[in-house]
């Protein structure tokens, strides 16, 4: 395994070299960096709440140490959610601060896609860059691959890493079979920070979307012999934590008090993948499972977008703490603008709220409302057919997302629509008597709320339309040359 991911280091060694004698094309030096923070962004694939130790204590799991040391330094967010329940749209949403129905994203980018993420939206690291940051990017991109769709053309100065993903089972290009993006050897950060320039590092691992490859345990030279607590999974995330642990001891041995680094992820996990999935803890969805079919990943259940959120701020964010604001991946383009002193362009509206308050002031305020797409399960893509308000989340869609085993719920309309009271109910298993007073209150309260946001939508000049068609010509190709990239053979 070692040897296998040795020309990956290799290659992100060689970026990170070339990081330092260059100039940003877009911005200028600045002389005093420590004006203005750094910002180190670590978005993990198909990830579930569950899966950070910290979010379930009680189950003395040992998965995320690194992780779990960030939470007791800095702030866990219980209440964060991913901006949709698939990759491109929950990407596209937190580099633009936008719903899907808005930037145009509304399901993944395939790999013959001839678009990506509209030109017409502007991007958070667009926006930092024209401020003098210094934009990086390594991992996964999924929002264009093919001429100015491609991320050094949408904000990022430099990139390395995989720019789609393949979710039949594979994060790939065709041709290659990349199990993981190389973590830039992890010095990244202080390569970055010797610039003389205040970063921006955007870090999209592909863990832990299949296929799975960690490093078998110590001692270990076949499966045969794993210990009894091995699972490719387990192995997998504490592979993922290990590369988180990296980029944070790295960043506090360079530039620990003006760095804010946020991990989160980008959807929950992919739970027809059985084994090789996560744990949405006690998000269960239950009122889907008990009626057949999957409620993580694609689905809106909070299993589907629920996700592992930790802020990490030495002398800003206070230590050991822990907010149930209800907060999204969009809020990250608002707070990291505002914390640079960026103002985004006022010819569009945002769904994301600066979260400041909330990282740096203890505040527990967020959305007063919350919108959940349709991401690839029930109904049509991108329609914001979930609510949620409060402690209230209200169902006007369900069903059609493949459990493991392959069972299908059947997709169901609700008119009225199902509600259920989160913090009685987690599990999303009873909802509220529709023919009471406050089932009444609730549910009139989530409509006018979603209808005043679907008018906004409708009257936003600035809707961006993506381009979804797919040409094989230009598909990425494999270079049986490089070693970076394990090829298929042709036919």
């Amino acid at each position: 395994m070692a040897e296998f991911f040795a020309p990956f280091l290799l290659t992100g060694t060689l970026l990170c070299g070339l990081l330092l004698p260059a100039v940003s094309q877009h911005g200028a030096r600045v002389d005093n960096p420590s004006e203005r923070p750094n910002f180190i962004i670590i978005v993990a694939d198909d990830i579930g709440w569950g899966d950070l130790d910290a979010n379930q204590p009680e189950a003395r799991a040992n998965n995320t140490p690194y992780l779990n040391l960030m939470a007791e330094q800095g702030l866990k967010l219980t209440d964060f959610h991913s901006p949709a329940s698939t990759c491109s749209p929950s990407r596209a949403a937190i580099l633009t601060g936008r719903y899907g129905l808005r930037n145009g994203v509304t399901h993944n980018f395939a790999v013959g896609s001839v678009a990506g993420l509209p030109l017409s939206e502007v991007t958070m690291p667009q926006l930092l860059q024209e401020a003098g940051y210094y934009t990086a990017m390594i991992g996964k991109w999924h929002l264009g691959h093919n001429g100015p769709y491609g991320p050094t053309h949408r904000g990022f100065d430099s990139y390395l890493g995989i720019p789609y993903s393949n979710d039949m089972g594979c994060t790939d290009i065709p041709g290659y079979n990349l199990p993981l993006c190389p973590p830039c050897d992890t010095s990244g950060p202080q390569v970055l920070r010797e610039r003389r320039q205040p970063y921006l590092l955007f870090i999209a691992l592909a863990h832990m979307h299949v296929p799975l490859a960690p490093p078998l345990p110590p001692d270990t030279n076949t499966t045969a012999n794993q210990p009894n607590d091995y699972t490719v999974y387990g192995a997998s995330l504490r592979e993922m934590d290990g590369l988180v642990g990296a980029v944070k001891s790295t960043s506090d041995d360079t530039d620990k008090n003006n760095t804010l680094i946020w991990f989160t992820g980008d959807n929950g996990p992919w739970e027809q993948k059985c084994q090789y999935a996560g744990s949405v803890g006690p998000f269960i969805g239950k009122w889907q499972t008990s009626r057949g079919g999957g409620s993580a990943k694609r689905t809106t259940w909070e299993g589907g977008h629920r996700v592992p959120t930790v802020a990490y701020w030495p002398g800003k964010i206070p230590a050991n703490t822990t907010s149930s604001a209800l907060l999204s991946g969009m809020d990250i383009f608002p707070t990291l603008l505002s914390l640079a002193g960026v103002t985004p362009p006022a010819d569009r509206p945002y769904d994301g709220i600066d979260a400041t308050n909330i990282l740096l002031q203890g505040e527990h305020r967020g959305h007063e409302f919350l919108f959940h797409p349709n991401s690839g399960a029930a109904g049509r893509f991108g329609d914001l057919q979930t609510v949620r308000s409060g402690k209230h989340k209200a169902f006007y869609i369900t069903g059609a997302a493949k459990a493991c085993g392959g069972a299908t719920g059947s997709q169901q309309l609700h008119d009225p629509p199902l509600i259920f009271d989160l913090e009685r109910d987690e599990a999303e298993e009873t909802p509220l008597d529709a023919g009471t007073p406050g089932y009444r209150a609730v549910a009139e309260r989530i409509a006018r709320g979603r209808s005043e946001l679907l008018w906004d939508i409708a009257t936003d000049g600035s809707v961006s339309a993506a381009d979804y068609s797919t040409d094989q010509s230009v598909a990425p190709c494999c270079d049986p040359g490089r070693a970076v990239c394990r090829c298929h053979p042709p036919g």
